[in-house]
C-alpha cells in the first residue's frame, strides 16, 4: 500500500510539472467555458500556444475579443468566439452550437467546462431559492445539456478529452457553501456518469480541482484573503495541459488536485 501511495504521488508530481511538446495541441479543437477571464483565459491562451484552434465561449463579448486578440497577436491559430449566457441558454443554443463546430471544424477534441458561479456564502436555511437555481443553472444544468449536444462532435474526434472544473467543496461539504458546493458534487457525478459509461471509447473525462487560485472568484468567497499568496491561473496550466493532451489518453474517471496537499 505504501509503494502505491509513491507510484500515484510521482504520477502526480509528472503532472504538476507536465512540459507539452511544442505542437502537442496541434489540429485539435478545443472549446473553453468561461474563457473570457481567469482559469478560462489562461487555459485558452496556453492551448493555443501549443497549437489548438480554440473556441472561446463566454457571455461578455469584450472579454473574448480582448482573449481573441492576445491570441492572434501571438501568432497563434485564429480562435473563434462564442457569445453565450449559460444562465440563459437553452438546449437548442446548445445543439446548434455543436452542429456549428462539426460543420466548421469536422470535430471536437477537447471541452473545459470551467465557467461556474459561487452564489451567496450563507447557512442553508437561508439558502435563496432564486439563488440556488441560478448556481444550479450554470454549474450544472447547463454544463449537462452543453456537454450532451457536444457529444456529437467528441465522438468524432480520435481522442478527445473533457475536463470538468470541480472544487475541494465538491467532494467535502463544508458549512455555508451550500449551493456551490452541492453543484459541485454534482459535477464530480457527472463527470463519474460519462466516465463510466464511455470506458471503452476515444472520450475520456476528468476533473480538475483548481485549488485556491487568483481569481475573481476566489476574491469574492475570501475578500480579505492577500490574493499575493496565491497561485496564479498561469502556474496550474501544467495539468491543465496533460489532460487535453493525448499523454494522458489513459486517465479517465478521475478528479486531479492542481494543488494538492503535501
Amino acid at each position: 500500500m505504501i509503494e502505491l501511495a509513491i507510484f500515484f504521488s510521482k504520477i502526480t508530481f509528472k503532472m504538476l510539472k507536465f512540459v507539452p511538446a511544442k505542437n502537442a495541441l496541434q489540429n485539435k479543437t478545443i472549446l473553453i467555458t468561461g474563457a473570457g477571464s481567469g482559469i478560462g483565459k489562461t487555459a485558452a491562451i496556453e492551448f493555443a500556444k501549443y497549437g489548438a484552434t480554440v473556441i472561446l465561449l463566454g457571455r461578455t463579448v469584450k472579454k473574448l475579443e480582448s482573449v481573441y486578440d492576445e491570441i492572434v497577436n501571438a501568432g497563434f491559430p485564429e480562435p473563434a468566439i462564442v457569445p453565450l449566457d449559460m444562465q440563459g441558454a437553452t438546449k437548442k443554443h446548445y445543439q446548434d452550437m455543436a452542429d456549428t463546430i462539426t460543420n466548421q471544424f469536422g470535430k471536437l477534441d477537447g471541452l473545459l467546462q470551467n465557467a461556474s458561479i459561487l452564489g451567496h456564502l450563507e447557512p442553508f436555511k437561508q439558502i435563496d431559492e432564486d439563488i440556488f437555481n441560478q448556481v444550479m443553472q450554470v454549474n450544472v444544468t447547463s454544463q449537462f445539456l452543453m456537454t450532451q449536444a457536444l457529444l456529437k462532435p467528441l465522438e468524432l474526434a480520435p481522442n478527445a478529452s473533457v475536463i470538468f472544473t470541480t472544487s475541494t467543496v465538491g467532494s467535502q461539504g463544508r458549512a455555508y457553501w451550500g449551493s456551490y458546493s452541492i453543484s459541485k458534487f454534482a459535477t464530480e457525478g457527472m463527470m463519474q456518469v460519462l466516465a463510466d459509461e464511455y470506458a471503452e471509447t476515444s472520450i475520456r473525462f476528468n476533473c480538475i480541482n483548481p485549488g485556491a487560485t487568483r481569481t475573481s472568484m476566489r476574491a469574492k468567497a475570501f475578500p480579505a484573503e492577500d490574493a499575493s499568496t496565491l497561485k496564479t491561473p498561469q502556474e496550474i496550466m501544467p495539468l491543465y495541459l496533460y489532460l487535453m493532451s493525448d499523454e494522458s489518453s489513459k486517465e479517465n474517471g478521475n478528479t486531479f488536485a492542481a494543488q494538492p496537499k503535501s
